[in-house]
């Protein structure tokens, strides 16, 4: 075997592990997504009088299966990326892993709200509980600000500046992120001075750059992964 036989040999298996790593991290990116449906899965628990309402509960019960899934999703991303990204900056991959937990701790707190708010109900709490029911979805709105607003705005943004600055996807990518972090940011406080409502076409538009950028991050992933100049680049 040559020297230059043995040196691409060398080569192959960290290049083979990063492309597997950007695999992974595009899965779990993808799979933040799977909560879409509690746009519509949450409608009846926002009913005032939900605690002594008719219907099934199944739709909440598995609204909050998703968002837990979601969160863990979302730990994979940052826990999967973290090798790659640290040799950047790794104190800013270290705050983008921080970030990631926080985002996942405030989705798990918001899913107990709403998951108590139907256990008063099967419990058959009554009209008593009207008050205390409607804390809860209360407390699960500002919940959603804080973990799926202003949360995913400083992760977009640390990791859209990694991204940009190693290179490992297209700069452009890197930027939809590093941009479209301050927007939703703008969102969350326009929301949270009532500005706008949580609901509001505004609130939503402000929130599309950033979704865009997760998205589109996790299918290059998937297609292309990392960029492997960059990746050579970083071995010289």
């Amino acid at each position: 075997m040559t020297i230059n036989d043995r040196t691409t040999a060398t080569k192959r298996v960290p290049m083979d592990s990063l492309r597997k790593t950007a695999l992974v991290a595009g899965v779990f990116y993808l799979l933040t997504f799977v909560s879409i449906p509690t746009l519509f899965l949450y409608a009846p628990v926002h009913d005032p009088k939900y605690i002594v309402g008719p219907g099934p509960d199944t739709g909440v019960i598995f609204g909050g299966i998703l968002e837990v899934i979601v969160a863990l999703a979302g730990i994979g991303t940052a826990v999967t990326l973290y090798p790659v990204v640290k040799r950047q900056n790794e104190g800013v991959a270290l705050g983008f892993v921080g970030a990631r937990v926080l985002e996942a701790a405030t989705i798990f707190a918001g899913v107990a709200c709403l998951l108590s708010v139907v256990t008063l109900r099967q419990a058959g709490a009554g009209a008593g509980a009207l008050v205390t029911g409607q804390a809860l979805v209360a407390l699960y709105d500002r919940m959603f600000l804080i973990g799926q607003s202003f949360m995913p705005a400083v992760n977009a943004v640390l990791l859209g500046s990694l991204l940009y600055q190693s290179r490992l996807v297209p700069r452009g990518l890197s930027l939809i992120g590093i941009v479209g972090g301050p927007i939703l940011l703008a969102g969350y406080i326009a929301v949270m001075f009532g500005l706008l409502g949580l609901h509001a076409p505004l609130a939503a538009l402000s929130a599309i750059p950033v979704t865009l950028f997760e998205f589109s991050l996790g299918v290059w992933l998937i297609a292309k992964g990392f960029n492997p100049s960059a990746i050579t680049s970083e071995s010289a």
